[in-house]
């Protein structure tokens, strides 16, 4: 019953930390939404783990794909993880 609770927990979390990559993308659109207060907070969260990414070049045509490939692994990542937990456990 705790593993289940706990991998409820890390899904989660991966859904929040999700929706915060997508809320941070979505402040490039409005002019200073990076200089304020919240996208200040956002850029200390997001960054760290989008900096894996940089070096991949993920730009085409002007539009940086960076966010959508980091929401992808990270989406593929936690699927991983819950199909290998459920192979040892169960």
């Amino acid at each position: 019953m705790l593993v289940f609770r706990l991998l409820n927990l890390f899904s989660d979390a991966v859904y929040l930390y999700t929706v915060l990559l997508v809320i941070y993308a979505l402040l490039s659109w409005f002019p200073g939404g990076y200089q304020s207060a919240f996208g200040r907070f956002l850029a200390k969260i997001c960054e760290p783990y989008l900096g894996l990414f940089d070096r991949l070049n993920l730009s085409f045509a002007g539009i940086d794909f960076t966010i959508a490939f980091a929401i992808i692994v990270l989406q593929l990542a936690t699927q991983g993880l819950f199909v290998l937990l459920q192979a040892i456990l169960f």
